[in-house]
């Protein structure tokens, strides 16, 4: 399940003279590999980066965000290869349970709970502050490049997605009419977050969520997965969070929205620019396989904005 180089960089760098007593991958991390590490009591979460090295960024954020969010302690990282032969980080394995996991068998008044406390999650994230809206490129977390607006071009974004996406089966000439129309309605209204700088999770969703039950409550213990994260509006993942109410709507979602109301500024519109924003994921969703675990599921998100048009 590890290679040598692995195993020699955790036994000889990451936890110099201890013995690995089991390796075994964890669900979850459509992109990388996540694996559990055990040696002795301890446990630990190896994650090797197989599609885009963002481990720098991501050890980076780990260490500005202690105290502030609930993230994984970073132990070790080799973050270019260099003695493990791959990109690779080591955190301290956190307890608690899966966000889907526990939504996927709650009753509707724990739903609403669970949905308070990672409401409340966010707007810590959303307090993390940057000199300007972009992406980051490196351990400095200088969001870049200079003049860069994640909030723009939504309709020349869903344009190329569509030129280079798989839609032909899955979408009639008229919603891909009605899709383009869709964009090119909601960009104007994305002008009243340009400038924001607010750390961004962007694949804020359950599945990267760890949460435990603290007498009769519930408590984040850990966001995972920040490879996508970036400056600009928190609004971003929030349309994340909802986007599926299969998932996460009803007594869960009102939870999370009250959490994060109680403790950040919630502008009126939050919903209809939450929609917009959430646009460029859902057409970047349009561009994977027919056969993706998201791409039939993005359609249908679509086709219920159109039908709500």
């Amino acid at each position: 399940m590890i290679d040598d180089g692995v195993r020699a960089w955790l036994t000889e760098d990451a936890l110099p003279g201890r013995r690995i007593d089991e390796v075994r991958r964890l669900a979850g991390g459509f992109s990388n590999d996540t694996l559990l590490v055990r040696s002795g009591d301890d446990r630990y979460v190896l994650r090797r980066y197989l599609r885009g090295n963002t481990s720098a960024v991501e050890v980076a954020l780990a260490r500005r965000l202690a105290g502030v969010v609930p993230v994984p302690e970073i132990v070790a990282a080799d973050t270019e290869g260099a003695t493990a032969g791959a990109p690779v980080v080591l955190s301290r394995f956190v307890a608690g349970t899966l966000g889907s996991e526990l939504l996927a068998r709650s009753s509707l008044a724990e739903a609403r709970l669970i949905g308070i406390a990672v409401g409340e999650v966010l707007a810590r994230i959303g307090s993390v502050a940057f000199a300007a809206p972009g992406f980051f490129t490196g351990p400095e977390l200088e969001p870049g490049p200079p003049g860069m607006e994640p909030a723009s071009g939504l309709a020349a974004f869903v344009d190329n997605c569509l030129a280079r996406g798989n839609v032909e089966s899955a979408l009639s000439e008229a919603e891909v009419d009605g899709l383009r129309g869709l964009a090119a309605d909601w960009e104007p209204r994305l002008a009243a977050v340009h400038g924001a700088s607010r750390l961004v999770h962007s694949d804020f969703n359950p599945k990267n969520l760890l949460a435990a039950r603290v007498g009769d409550d519930w408590r984040v213990t850990a966001v995972l997965d920040w490879e996508f994260a970036f400056s600009g509006s928190p609004l971003v993942d929030i349309g994340n969070m909802l986007r599926f109410p299969d998932e996460t709507g009803g007594p869960y979602a009102d939870g999370f929205v009250a959490g994060y109301a109680a403790h950040a500024d919630l502008p009126d519109d939050w919903r209809e620019l939450s929609l917009a924003l959430d646009l460029y994921a859902l057409a970047e969703f349009l561009t994977r396989p027919t056969d993706h675990p998201f791409f039939a599921r993005a359609i249908a998100v679509i086709r219920g904005h159109l039908t709500a048009r």
